[in-house]
């Protein structure tokens, strides 16, 4: 049997069909064609580290459909899908990222060029820590003090961001502060806000010292070649080159009774200088010395009574033991010590000892034997050392009627004539740093010493000429400082 349609029938067939297919649409059995969606991909921008992170994706997305346009980038940290903490690392120009299946932009972001600082020549002897240095000299009979530094400047994508931290663990001489309180743990720890946690503890050492059967002295160290202790009642740091783990806790931590108990792992990943040794080589032998290790990154918690809080970070530790018969109160009228992380990704130690008094409260300094300007622009890999450094304090608070603590300090350093390579660049710093939020303790015996620790902001410029021209860096950054006089 056949059927012949006329064109009418067609009309009406093709009618039917389309209101069938309407209907069937209208109730949801029939599916629309899906067009491609470009996913939302969020990135936050780190023009210091020169990085693109994921911050926020809605979907499942693979890194094969995204393209990434730009002057110099590298994926190689990138796995097969993105997720949250995807870095696109050493960025440079402009970045612009691309779905490549819709062809729309997810963002694009620039980069500011990298300047590139010249760096200081140094023997190999300088920038070499062996594991006997970074335990306890005080055995040795001509060294009676020995102090172990940790500092911290926690970053801005962590729980407690632009906070600052200095612990010290130290073995006082005994005619530093008076005879039997010379064990010390100081602990300070600082919010941009203003609050400020920690203090001093103090610790009667026995008149043996270590050498006592009747009691043991608070602070004790061990080591060997596999690392070293430090413990100091409940608190301790433990480890060795370039890692070490402090532990922070105890009732008397801090002076407000607050329960502060803090869990940092620090990590050098570059080798630790020699600032100073009265020993050309062995530096482990010599009677005064100091190394420091700066950029050091650290994790870990802090918790606040009640409260605990995952910190990460830029921090610095430094080791340093003398005699007290030579480097006595006599000789030593003050210091300066301040370590600052820029908000470039840079940082600077700085630290000056005053052989004069300093009863004015607006004192320049020009003796610079014992002062030391260190930047770093690579976490310590290399090192630009200033040693021409000239220090004018331009505030200061009264202690006591004898005693000045800086508030605000300028210092302008450059190259000195002894540094022939480094000089042809002709490197100009120029910093001004404010200490802010800070503890305060002195010690009222026959000669007063009094100590100042918290936390800075600093701002400045550093300037150098080179064969691609003149170059003018803004410097910005947060830090911790230490002050002494007597």
């Amino acid at each position: 049997m056949s059927y012949n349609l006329k064109k009418i029938d067609t009309i009406i067939i093709v009618i039917l069909i389309i209101i069938a297919g309407a209907v069937l649409f209208s109730v949801g059995y029939v599916k629309p064609p899906i067009s491609p969606i470009t996913p939302e991909i969020r990135f936050i921008q780190d023009d210091a580290q020169k990085t693109l992170k994921v911050t926020y994706v809605n979907s499942e997305v693979l890194w094969d459909n995204i393209i990434i346009n730009g002057d110099n980038f590298d994926r190689s940290k990138l796995g097969p899908k993105v997720v949250v903490g995807d870095e696109i690392i050493n960025c440079q120009g402009t970045i612009t990222i691309v779905f490549d299946i819709t062809s729309e932009s997810l963002g694009s972001w620039t980069f500011t060029p990298k300047e590139i600082l010249p760096t200081s020549i140094l023997l190999p002897s300088d920038r070499t820590i062996k594991p006997i240095d970074e335990g306890e000299h005080y055995k040795d009979l001509l060294v009676n003090r020995e102090w172990w530094y940790y500092s911290a400047v926690f970053s801005n994508d962590c729980e407690l961001a632009g906070w600052t931290l200095l612990v010290s663990f130290n073995r006082m001489a005994r005619n530093d502060l008076g005879w039997t309180e010379p064990d010390m743990l100081f602990v300070v720890l600082t919010s941009p806000q203003g609050a400020r946690y920690g203090g001093v503890v103090e610790r009667e050492r026995p008149i043996l010292g270590e050498y006592s059967f009747l009691k043991e002295p608070v602070l004790q160290v061990t080591s060997s070649d596999s690392g070293f202790r430090i413990a100091f009642e409940e608190s301790y740091v433990q480890g060795r080159s370039p890692n070490w783990h402090l532990h922070i806790e105890g009732d008397d931590i801090d002076i407000n009774d607050h329960d502060l108990i803090i869990n940092l792992q620090f990590f050098a990943p570059s080798s630790g200088y020699c600032t100073y040794n009265n020993r050309i080589l062995y530096n482990s032998q010599a009677k005064i010395a100091s190394y420091v290790y700066l950029g050091c990154e650290i994790s870990g918690t802090i918790k606040i009574d009640d409260f605990s809080y995952k910190v990460k970070g830029i921090g610095y530790h430094e080791h340093t033991w003398s005699t007290g018969f030579i480097l006595s109160k006599v000789l030593i009228r003050g210091w300066d010590w301040c370590q600052i992380t820029m908000d470039n990704g840079w940082n600077i130690y700085f630290n000056k000892y005053y052989f004069t008094s300093q009863l004015e409260s607006n004192k320049e300094s020009n003796t610079n034997v014992f002062t030391n300007l260190i930047i770093t622009t690579d976490q310590g890999k290399t090192l630009t050392i200033l040693d021409d450094v000239d220090i004018k304090i331009i505030q200061s608070d009264d202690i006591l009627f004898s005693l000045k603590i800086p508030v605000e300090t300028q210092i302008k350093a450059t190259t000195s004539l002894t540094q022939i390579v480094l000089s042809s660049f002709n490197i100009n710093l120029d910093l001004n740093i404010k200490s802010e939020n800070v503890f305060d303790k002195t010690w009222k015996k026959i000669a007063p010493v009094s100590m100042r620790i918290g936390g800075t902001i600093t701002t400045g410029t550093i300037s150098w000429s080179d064969d691609y021209g003149d170059h003018e860096v803004a410097l910005n950054g947060i830090g911790t400082i230490w002050n002494m006089r007597h």
